[in-house]
């Protein structure tokens, strides 16, 4: 696939609560029977566990069983493959995404907003560095969940090409999903992608998915819109983002300042 183009397979997923042996035997399934070929994969939020606040009971080293797992996958299917786990350093707990190349090298990213309404900061150490990734010619942005809300820390001050939110964000407050996922793709003229669970956690909280992918005018271009488990792949333009960008010039307009 040219450097113009990069194919990205959405999985939208239930998750079986705190059994990382069994999500990753689905997500197997699941990537297994991508039919198409495709460059990038994405997986919910702690894809491995759901959102669980239980990190001393399931969080596993940089060396452990699902880390290895998502190498082998992507090396297997010769793929890029992200999503966020449960990651202990020394005797500190992260929400680490971690984006995998297809020759099992891979970069991190720890999640820099941590949800204090279900005290995920009274559990997890909070990330401080964004990351960019660079992966066939594309600069891919990807943050976790309640990153969302907060469009100073997306800022494109590094004209990325895609923004990419993996999440467990709730039934509840799926309108404010939807809404800002549209947002981020218009006010940083980037392709904006979101992938979140379905199903009830072992809380009791219910998660409806509405996983999408927006182009850099807001427009949805990703087909499925089921709270139910479905893959979708949707094909993203570099041409797209040039002409729009060159067109309109918003981006050369935006405030001058940086994060302390």
């Amino acid at each position: 696939m040219s450097n113009d183009y990069l194919q990205v397979c959405l999985i939208q997923s239930h998750l079986f609560w705190e059994n990382p042996t069994a999500n990753r035997e689905q997500f197997s399934k699941k990537i297994a029977a991508v039919s198409e070929q495709v460059d990038l994969v994405v997986l919910p939020e702690m894809f491995s566990t759901g959102f669980s606040m239980q990190a001393k009971k399931l969080a596993e080293s940089i060396a452990g069983e699902t880390v290895n797992w998502l190498v082998n996958q992507a090396k297997t299917h010769q793929i890029g493959l992200t999503g966020s786990l449960i990651i202990q350093e020394d005797s500190q707990f992260f929400n680490r995404l971690f984006f995998v190349f297809p020759d099992g090298t891979f970069q991190t990213y720890d999640k820099r907003h941590t949800f204090t309404l279900a005290g995920e900061d009274r559990v997890y150490k909070a990330g401080s560095e964004k990351l960019l990734v660079d992966y066939k010619g594309w600069k891919i942005c990807p943050l976790i969940c309640y990153d969302l809300r907060f469009p100073v820390f997306a800022r494109n001050t590094e004209d990325y090409d895609l923004l990419l939110y993996v999440a467990n964000w709730p039934k509840l407050r799926i309108d404010a999903w939807d809404t800002l996922l549209k947002a981020r793709a218009i006010e940083n003229m980037s392709y904006c992608i979101g992938v979140n669970r379905i199903g009830l956690d072992g809380n009791g909280y219910e998660y409806s998915g509405h996983s999408a992918a927006y182009d850099v005018l807001g427009n949805k271009i990703s087909i499925q819109n089921k709270e139910t488990e479905w893959m979708d792949i949707v094909s993203l333009r570099k041409e797209h983002i040039i002409t729009n960008r060159n067109k309109l010039g918003f981006l050369r307009d935006r405030d001058r300042f940086s994060l302390l």
